[in-house]
């Protein structure tokens, strides 16, 4: 359901499977619940991606984790949601 939401707002999304299917990427999404731990991995295989993570907004340590870890704009899966091109736009202009 993710995936279809993400679909319907942003055009050109892929789904890659790890880190090094990042490289190229101007933006990577990360879902925190599932793979909050890849953070470091996906800035190391492509440097100049902006990292936008999303979770649950009780989830204030993991919110903050992934800040420290890399992520460029960390926000609640409920907010995110509201506007996925919002969101990515919004950090594009950062």
């Amino acid at each position: 359901m993710d995936r279809s939401k993400i679909q319907g707002s942003i055009t050109g999304v892929k789904f890659p499977s790890g880190a090094d299917g990042c490289a190229g990427a101007d933006v990577v999404i990360i879902d925190l619940a599932r793979n909050a731990d890849a953070i470091e991995a996906i800035a190391e295989a492509e440097p100049n991606a902006k990292i936008l993570g999303f979770g649950s907004h009780v989830d204030t340590k993991g919110l903050e984790a992934a800040r420290g870890a890399g992520a460029h704009l960390v926000m609640a899966r409920s907010q995110f949601f509201r506007d996925p091109l919002a969101a990515v736009t919004g950090l594009l202009t950062k």
